[in-house]
């Protein structure tokens, strides 16, 4: 069956589905690049174009999660499943809120660590995004602090979404994760 390009009562459309593995693979290619950038020297080739990919693709990013936060509010997701307790709605609801606001929190931050001197930010030569915030004693350290520890606790968070999914898709074998594939739900009985 043809998964529908918006979501239904039972099931994510094709624009939620796409949306949420393009942030899902992005935000783990940023992660392990911004880990393999603080490994970098000086004399490194990549000390100037790792931090150029990470800001361009982090500032890409920051649009697409807007996109995908207004696209969740004209588009609501489907309703839980039935089986679903009242508790793991909750801590469902509690998870995506969180790894929204890690989010935007971790994307503000590295603003402020690229803006600190006062420079705009290159995006792939296709604009710049100026620099509004600057001059904060310590500026770029204490925003490099916080983007890092963020990015730490949302890794932390997204581990519990995927264990969480699995434990629907393995103990509970329910359409939790399938909904997440396109026209993959029903495919097993419940």
């Amino acid at each position: 069956r043809m998964t529908s390009w918006r979501n239904t009562v039972n099931s994510y459309g094709l624009i939620s589905i796409a949306l949420h593995w393009l942030v899902a693979v992005t935000v783990f290619g940023l992660f392990a690049l911004g880990l393999w950038m603080t490994g970098l020297d000086y004399y490194d080739s990549w000390y100037k174009h790792g931090p150029w990919w990470h800001k361009s693709i982090g500032i890409v990013l920051f649009l697409v999660v807007t996109m995908r936060l207004c696209w969740r509010l004209i588009n609501p997701p489907p309703a839980a499943l039935s089986g679903h307790q009242a508790w793991e709605k909750k801590l469902a609801h509690l998870a995506h809120t969180l790894m929204y606001l890690l989010l935007f929190a971790i994307m503000v931050s590295g603003y402020l660590i690229s803006t600190a001197d006062n420079r705009a930010i290159e995006v792939f030569g296709w604009f710049e995004v100026p620099a509004t915030l600057q001059g904060i004693q310590g500026q770029e350290d204490i925003a490099g602090d916080v983007h890092f520890a963020l990015a730490m606790l949302l890794l932390a968070v997204i581990m519990l979404h995927v264990m969480a999914a699995l434990r629907h898709h393995l103990v509970h074998k329910d359409d939790t994760l399938r909904r997440m594939w396109p026209g993959m739900v029903n495919r097993r009985k419940r």
